[in-house]
C-alpha cells in the first residue's frame, strides 16, 4: 500500500491506495483518509484506510471462490445420504395446497426481513382483500407481491437468468421501493440479519453484473450433475453473497431457490419464521467455511414440517 497525495487548490488530498491481483487482472482500491492532514492525524486515517481496503479485498476474494470450486464425487454422496437419512420424499401439491403454502411462505419470507404483519393478517389480506388499520403499505404491498411471485415462477419455464431475477424482485417491491427491478449500482451494503448482526458484506457493485453471470453459469454446468436441493442452496447462498439488490435479496433468493425447486419436480420449501437463526447460521457456514451442509439439513427439516401442515389442510 502507498500514499496518493493530490493537491486542489490550497489543499492537499491524501489517499491510501492498494493494488492486487484477481485472477488475471490487476485491481486497485482507492481509500481518500481526508485533507491537510498532518503527521499524528495521517497515521491514525492510514490505519482506519488500510482496515477498509483488506476488507474490501477479502469481499472480492470471498465472492468468487465458491464458483470455482466443484464438488467431489465423494461430497455429492454424502448429500444423497443426508437426504436418504432425513427420510426426503417427493411430494405433490394440490392447487388448494400450493393456496396454503403461498400463505404460508408469504408469511414467513417477509416476517424474516421485518414484516410485522402475523400470519392471520396475511391471510385475510390474500383471501379476502382486508387491510390491517395499523400496519403500513409497505408489508400490506409485499404480501401481495410475494404471492404473485410465487405465481410467476409456477408458471415460467426459465431456471435462472439475470432477467428472471429482476423480475421477481420487480414483482414482489413494484408497489414498495423505487428501485424495484433494478440491480444495485455505485451503492455499497452491509448485509444484517434479522437480529441486527452483521451477516456479510455484498459484492462490490461493480462486480454485481459479472459474479451473476458466473452463478448463472455455474448452474447450467452442474444442472443435470448435481441433486437439485444442491443446485438449489449453492445458488441461493451465493447470491445472498452477491447481494445484487439495495434491498430485498432475501426474498428474492429464497423465491430463486423455490423456482429452481419446482423446475427439477420438488416441491417448493418454505423457511419458518421460527428458524431464522438457524437459517442465518447457515449462511455464514456457507460463506466463512464453504459449508452447503446445515442449508441443506434445514432445508430437509422444513420439508418434513410443511409436508404436515399441508396434510392438515387437506383434512380440513
Amino acid at each position: 500500500m502507498f500514499i496518493e497525495i493530490k493537491e486542489v487548490g490550497s489543499k492537499k488530498k491524501y489517499y491510501l491506495v492498494h493494488s492486487f491481483r484477481e485472477g488475471k487482472k490487476v485491481r486497485k482500491i482507492r481509500r481518500y483518509m481526508g485533507s491537510n492532514l498532518n503527521q499524528e492525524k495521517l497515521v491514525q486515517m492510514r490505519e482506519v484506510a488500510e482496515k477498509q481496503i483488506l476488507q474490501r479485498v477479502k469481499v472480492f476474494k470471498k465472492i468468487n471462490d465458491p464458483l470455482l470450486e466443484v464438488l467431489t464425487e465423494n461430497e455429492i454422496k454424502k448429500i444423497k445420504e443426508l437426504e436418504a437419512k432425513k427420510n426426503f420424499k417427493i411430494f405433490h401439491l394440490s392447487e388448494e395446497q400450493w393456496q396454503r403454502f403461498s400463505e404460508l411462505f408469504t408469511y414467513n419470507t417477509n416476517a424474516i426481513e421485518g414484516s410485522e404483519l402475523n400470519q392471520k393478517e396475511v391471510n385475510q389480506i390474500l383471501e379476502k382483500d382486508k387491510w390491517p388499520e395499523d400496519k403500513t403499505k409497505e408489508d400490506i404491498s409485499e404480501a401481495y407481491g410475494v404471492t404473485e411471485a410465487i405465481k410467476f415462477i409456477r408458471k415460467t419455464k426459465e431456471h435462472i437468468s439475470i432477467e428472471l431475477i429482476k423480475q421477481i424482485h420487480e414483482t414482489v417491491f413494484k408497489n414498495s421501493k423505487p428501485f424495484a427491478g433494478k440491480l444495485r449500482q455505485g451503492i455499497e451494503v452491509v448485509v444484517r440479519d434479522g437480529l441486527g448482526n452483521v451477516v456479510n458484506q455484498g459484492a462490490p457493485s461493480e462486480k454485481v453484473v459479472e459474479l451473476l453471470k458466473q452463478l448463472i453459469q455455474w448452474y447450467n454446468k452442474y444442472k443435470k450433475k448435481y441433486p437439485p436441493i444442491l443446485l438449489a442452496t449453492v445458488v441461493h447462498n451465493q447470491f445472498e453473497n452477491i447481494h445484487p439488490f439495495q434491498d430485498g435479496n432475501g426474498r428474492v433468493g429464497r423465491i430463486l431457490m423455490n423456482n429452481m425447486l419446482i423446475k427439477h419436480g420438488l416441491p417448493p420449501v418454505n423457511i419458518d419464521f421460527k428458524n431464522r437463526r438457524k437459517y442465518y447460521e447457515s449462511l455464514q457456514q456457507y460463506e466463512n467455511n464453504h459449508n452447503i451442509r446445515p442449508t441443506i439439513e434445514l432445508l430437509l427439516d422444513e420439508y418434513k414440517k410443511l409436508k404436515n401442515q399441508l396434510k392438515a389442510t387437506t383434512k380440513k
